[in-house]
């Protein structure tokens, strides 16, 4: 089996998996990117102790480079777990986060997200140099 197999990329109507890219369509060599990446931006998914989105990894693979570059994973660890139990906090971590970087190269966005009952999904988006 490969890791390909197992990633999703389509998500259902109830809830979404999909992470979403939130970048701009184009910057100027060197520019600051900045990007945010999050989870149920339309369609809320679950955050309890039971069903959540644990984490999200950005890549960002450069024109004509065979790798990408790993720019961040950002976990998500509170889902009202405490204590007492399952679901008896007050607080929840929102599958969301932002981060910057500079390129010299266009290239594509990579989002992978993590949900602890539904596995791995997918997202990309392209950046391109004006």
């Amino acid at each position: 089996m490969k890791a390909s197999e197992l990633i999703q990329s389509a998500d259902w109507k109830k809830e979404k998996h999909v992470p979403v890219i939130e970048a701009p369509e184009k910057v100027k060599k060197g520019e600051v990117v900045k990007v945010t990446v999050s989870v149920g931006k339309e369609i809320a998914h679950p955050n309890t102790t039971e069903h959540h989105i644990a984490w999200i990894d950005v890549f960002f693979h450069p024109e004509g480079e065979k790798f990408p570059y790993h720019l961040g994973r950002f976990e998500f660890l509170s889902h009202g777990s405490s204590a007492p139990g399952p679901n008896t906090s007050t607080i929840y971590t929102k599958p969301e986060a932002g981060l910057a970087f500079t390129t010299e190269k266009a290239g594509t966005f990579l989002a992978v997200s993590y949900c602890n009952i539904h596995g791995l999904w997918e997202n990309s988006a392209r950046l391109e140099l004006k």
